[in-house]
């Protein structure tokens, strides 16, 4: 836009007590003074004297206003809700006066915004304002990633109109696409082609990060709008492991600080009203990171997921919310440590120090797994199933149950952790998980310790979960001089040691968990189900059984359907028989076509007849 090529004259400017910042001495110099002015316009308080001509002439909502008023000499319009407030309509305001100014990616939305609000179309002139800033949205930052997160950064508070406008479907669209159309071309950058024409891969680690240089850039936009852009990405084929990485960056840069701040001694007591807006904006990032984690598994690190989860019990989110991280925690759990699993308990009830319950939870879902795919395969009526993926492994489940001892060993000393608890997740686990007890035993002996006050019934009632045989030698030196445990459990203990003794002298004693395995390796080979193997270990063999007993199924059903033919033309012989003789004769031929054994009538009847005349007649001969 050309601007007038005179001198620029001093402003004409009517301020009030509190005037916004587009209203200082540099602001408004292109004002000029020489014509009266007949209009006063008040943007967010601030008053502009300006002249009639020039906004009509671009501004059909201004033309319409001003025609409705012809009798004033001044008039005053009022603008409290236009798009981008005062400093967007003063740059309106120079476009209308033929001032030039630089339409970027930073102002392009709001002027956009304002440009529909003041009806300056192409119905009242050419080339005008919402035609400019159409163009430039298209030609300029649909064409670049990073000018369309700056465009939709800006169009935080410009919504709904910014959306009716599809600015916002503009900018997102094209940051989807420019992010896959970048991964794209990292992906291709890392093959090449060897001498004999094979396409090989590059070192993948060194180029994994190269088309997801967009990461940090998104975590400048609000949750909304980043909500946005992560769903096109999905449906525009991103991979799940740069939307995980994503994500977790916003997260950290949107949650930063978050333990600094809070003060679990203010939970029960009224936030002030700072406090209690960030931190609800908080709550909200947290639910909507949660609903937008890939549902793939292993595509955000469980330590993420702990540390999120706490966050959320924390600022006291969704229950569904919770339980979606405990479910998604609970299918990698052979992951994590034993500092994941103590997650603490923000309430001041007099409850447990750490939150029991999550991780009850947790394992709950995770031997869920292994239940939901014993579900499929009698769904599937014993047929193989392509779902032993997700279900855990054995190894899996051994490496758990471990860490499940020493988690439960290390809540142990927490007073009030009650017994019911205690004994509720220790009993999660099954029998193969656990090849030895050793640290089932020590968890249980710090709780015996911890709580003293347990009665002899309460005391029998948790050693239960021990099991004698699984101990090793030094847990059970130990538990035949430990004075907390019940008198039966002692007895049990120093039976199972003196036949180990006596196995020890024979030359034959072996180790608890060789001898466990041992034996499940045994009935493995024996085609039984041991109760130390896990399920996925007894689908092999009972697969086979399954296969034999269909075929012998099959087999005896078609039997039955010749037996059935048989016997329809049986009943239909009898009926037209007439004669004793005829009826023998016809039932004979008919039974003589029942041959389950494909033997011959007559060779049959021959070796009958010549056993009969070879073999003699055996008689009994007592001794008296």
């Amino acid at each position: 836009m050309a601007g007038t090529g005179k001198a620029e004259k001093p402003l004409v400017l009517l301020k009030r007590s509190n005037p916004p910042s587009f209203l200082g001495k540099q602001g408004s110099k292109w004002i000029f003074s020489d014509v009266p002015s007949d209009i006063l316009i008040d943007v967010d308080g601030g008053c502009l004297a300006l002249h009639k001509f020039p906004l009509v002439s671009r501004s059909g909502r201004i033309r319409k206003l001003v025609a409705d008023a012809r009798d004033q000499d001044t008039l005053k319009l009022d603008f409290p809700d236009l798009p981008g407030g005062a400093h967007t309509f003063e740059l309106a305001a120079k476009f209308c006066y033929g001032i030039n100014f630089e339409i970027t990616s930073s102002n392009v939305a709001h002027l956009h915004c304002a440009a529909q609000y003041l009806e300056m179309t192409e119905d009242y002139a050419e080339e005008n304002l919402m035609a400019r800033t159409e163009a430039y949205l298209n030609e300029v930052v649909a064409q670049s990633l990073e000018k369309s997160i700056e465009v939709l950064h800006g169009c935080g508070n410009l919504v709904p109109v910014a959306e009716e406008l599809k600015i916002v479907s503009k900018c997102v669209d094209a940051i989807a696409s420019k992010a896959c159309r970048e991964q794209m071309a990292s992906s291709l950058s890392r093959l090449d082609y060897s001498s004999s024409g094979r396409l090989q891969s590059k070192n993948c680690q060194q180029h994994c990060s190269g088309g997801d240089w967009w990461i940090e850039d998104l975590s400048v936009l609000g949750i909304e709008m980043y909500q946005k852009v992560i769903l096109a990405m999905k449906s525009r084929g991103v991979r799940h492991e740069s939307i995980g990485t994503s994500l977790m960056h916003y997260a950290e840069q949107a949650l930063k600080g978050l333990a600094k701040k809070w003060d679990a001694s203010a939970r029960t007591k009224l936030p002030n009203p700072a406090a209690a807006l960030e931190q609800h904006e908080q709550r909200i990032v947290v639910e909507t990171i949660v609903s937008l984690l890939p549902t793939e598994k292993n595509a955000i690190p469980i330590v993420f997921l702990f540390g999120l989860l706490r966050t959320a019990v924390m600022l006291d989110t969704t229950v569904a919310c919770r339980l979606d991280m405990e479910k998604r925690i609970g299918r990698q759990l052979e992951c994590a440590c034993l500092d994941d699993l103590l997650i603490p308990s923000f309430s001041h009830s007099g409850d447990t120090l750490f939150d029991v319950d999550a991780v009850h939870r947790i394992l709950g879902n995770f031997l869920q797994q292994d239940e939901n795919q014993d579900a499929v395969d009698s769904n599937l009526g014993g047929y193989e199933s392509d779902g032993l993926a997700d279900s855990p492994s054995q190894a899996a489940i051994i490496k758990v149950a471990k860490l499940l001892d020493n988690y439960l060993a290390e809540i142990a000393p927490d007073a009030n952790l009650k017994l019911l608890k205690f004994i509720a997740i220790a009993e999660l686990m099954p029998e193969y998980g656990r090849p030895v007890d050793d640290g089932l035993y020590r968890a249980i002996d710090i709780y015996l310790k911890a709580h003293p006050g347990l009665t002899d019934m309460e005391r029998r009632k948790l050693c239960k979960l021990i099991d004698c045989q699984k101990l090793s030698q030094e847990a059970c030196a130990h538990a035949a001089q430990n004075d907390r445990l019940p008198v039966q459990l002692v007895v049990q203990v120093l039976y199972f040691e003196q036949l180990r003794l006596r196995n020890a002298l024979a030359g034959t004693y072996t180790d608890p968990g060789e001898t466990t395995m041992a034996y499940a390796s045994q009935r493995i080979s024996s085609g039984a189900p041991s109760a130390a193997m896990s399920p996925r270990d007894n689908y092999a063999s009972l697969r086979r059984e399954n296969r034999e007993l269909k075929l012998e199924i099959a087999r005896m059903r078609m039997r039955l359907n010749d037996l059935e033919k048989e016997q329809v033309s049986m009943k239909r012989g009898m009926e037209k028989s007439r004669t004793s003789s005829k009826f023998l004769c016809s039932l004979s031929k008919k039974f003589g076509k029942l041959n389950f054994f494909h033997i011959s009538p007559k060779s049959n009847d021959k070796k009958s007849q010549s056993s009969d005349a070879k073999i003699p007649r055996r008689r009994r001969h007592s001794i008296s």
